[in-house]
């Protein structure tokens, strides 16, 4: 990865695009959200793939990411936890628990932060409508 410095940032060609970095959402993704990103969306994916090596039958997936940060020391990201909203019908909160549990051994992100950033993955199970 090459990332090309700008008036207000830096950015970096990837396949799928353009990504523009910059401590002003103004002008760019800041790098907080990138990060707490990063972490959801590596564990949301592999969650999607524990479910289904699991034959739990979902419908949808929503994450709702919070983050604590410390202002005292440069604003460092401390804690993400991640709520995930999974869709479907008749599924086990036991196997779910035991699913999240697995994604979150093997996310590569959450992984990486492992001992600097608190990752906290919480869940709960809603109807789809039908």
């Amino acid at each position: 990865m090459e990332f090309k410095m700008h008036e207000n940032g830096f950015e970096s060609e990837f396949d799928f695009g353009k990504l523009t970095i910059s401590s002003n959402d103004e002008f760019g993704f800041r790098p907080f959200a990138l990060l707490v990103s990063s972490i959801a969306g590596c564990s949301g994916g592999v969650l999607k793939k524990v479910l289904t090596k699991m034959r739990i039958d979902y419908d949808d997936i929503t994450i709702a990411a919070d983050v604590k940060r410390n202002p005292d020391e440069a604003n460092r990201v401390e804690e993400v936890t991640l709520h995930f909203i999974i869709f479907g019908n008749d599924i086990s909160e036991t196997k779910v628990a035991k699913a999240l549990e697995t994604s979150s051994k093997n996310c590569s992100m959450v992984q990486s932060v492992k001992g600097s950033i608190n990752v906290i993955e919480t869940f709960e199970i809603k109807k789809s409508k039908a």
